[in-house]
């Protein structure tokens, strides 16, 4: 077995649950990072990474590191690499990436070396060169450059994990599906207890949650990058797509109670389409009603919801308040005995809830510094 070196990269917050999850996988060397995780393991780690991990957005393979205090470093270093081991140059290729106290002042530059050092390599073995794709690439090459040391990975996923297929159509305000699939692990969810997310959007929550519950990998329904690599193994990743079709069919019938509601019917109408898209249309069901007013068809053990909780200087204060209140309402009156989950970006709102947060987990939504916030509801009912 050759070793390699992985690095996956998930939203700042959720690198331990990434870190259980690549552990759970078998991975080897699982280190923690800000922003993701550095483990190894031999070629088809990489491709159950890509396959299993939930709260994963990228899975890179590490192909070199090296010196690179200039342009010719870099150069050097980037054809150093044997890209015809993942392409041949009928076939496209992008570079992207990041850049830190270099020779550098911006990723373009250091980008177009990677890419003139990978295109001259096949034009010098075959006489002609791949093209760049920016949008679907065979080979999406990162390269990470800090200080005086340059670092190329190939990216297995191509498009970001958290595109899973079932959400073609966003709500105005998305929870990345890799994000609320984190957030559920850090829940210590059971997988067999009743679930409801009262303020469900666009679906997100409870399409994740059934594909836990279920023993569903989240990408048997995409295709990968590394599928159309020349050094692809074939029957390896066969095996491993076999082994999780047979396993999320053994987990249907594993789904308990999960249900959502929302009180606008556009969003109700994008959680439907996401359900139908998931498989899920006649297992979950999603309700139109104001939050306060919901009776879940099933008493919940497990809350989770990412309400609203707006820009602080542009959000409407009252909508804000009557927003969590009702959350509040719908908590003590529904959910006695439950605990609940709530992201949250703004504190100024949560008083609101009438409840104390007994774990307060700092994640970040999009580019806004939240708090996933975990309640123990009273199992007396509030007078």
């Amino acid at each position: 077995m050759t070793l390699r070196y992985y690095y996956a990269a998930c939203t700042l917050g959720l690198e331990g649950a990434l870190a259980d999850e690549l552990r759970a996988l078998g991975a080897g060397d699982v280190e923690q990072r800000r922003g993701g995780c550095a483990f190894t393991g031999d070629l088809t780690m990489g491709y159950a990474a890509c396959l299993w991990l939930r709260s994963a957005v990228r899975v890179q393979e590490e192909l070199i590191r090296g010196p690179a205090h200039d342009r010719d470093e870099l150069y050097k270093l980037a054809k150093e690499v044997d890209w015809t081991q993942s392409i041949t140059y009928l076939q496209t290729l992008a570079v992207d990436g990041s850049v830190r106290d270099s020779f550098a002042n911006d990723t373009r530059f250091p980008g177009l070396v990677v890419k003139d050092a990978i295109c001259d390599q096949m034009r010098d073995r075959f006489g002609k060169r791949p093209n760049v794709e920016k949008d679907r690439p065979d080979l999406p090459v990162k390269l990470v450059l800090q200080g005086n040391e340059a670092i190329l990975y190939r990216e297995l996923g191509g498009a970001p994990l958290h595109k899973r297929g079932y959400r073609e159509i966003q709500h105005k305000s998305p929870l990345n599906e890799a994000t609320a699939a984190g957030l559920l692990l850090l829940t210590g969810w059971n997988r067999q207890t009743p679930l409801c997310d009262p303020m469900c959007g666009s679906a997100t929550f409870l399409v994740e949650a059934a594909w836990l519950a279920t023993d569903r990998a989240p990408g048997l329904g995409r295709s990968f990058a590394f599928e159309r690599w020349k050094d692809v193994d074939v029957d390896a990743w066969r095996k491993l797509f076999d082994d999780a079709e047979a396993r999320a069919q053994r987990g249907a019938s594993k789904l308990p109670p999960i249900c959502g509601n929302d009180r606008h019917p556009g969003a109700i109408a994008i959680a439907r389409q996401a359900l139908t898209a998931a498989g899920l249309a006649d297992r979950i069901e999603v309700h139109q009603s104001d939050v306060a007013e919901f009776v879940p068809p099933t008493r919940p053990e497990m809350v989770v919801t990412n309400p609203p909780y707006g820009d602080r200087l542009q959000s409407d204060p009252v909508a804000l308040e009557q927003s969590w209140s009702a959350l509040g309402r719908f908590l003590h009156t529904q959910c006695q005995g439950a605990t609940a989950w709530a992201l949250c970006g703004n504190a100024d709102v949560t008083r609101f809830l009438g409840l104390r947060a007994t774990e307060k987990l700092p994640v970040k939504n999009g580019p806004i510094d939240c708090r996933w916030l975990k309640y123990e509801v009273d199992a007396r009912v509030r007078e």
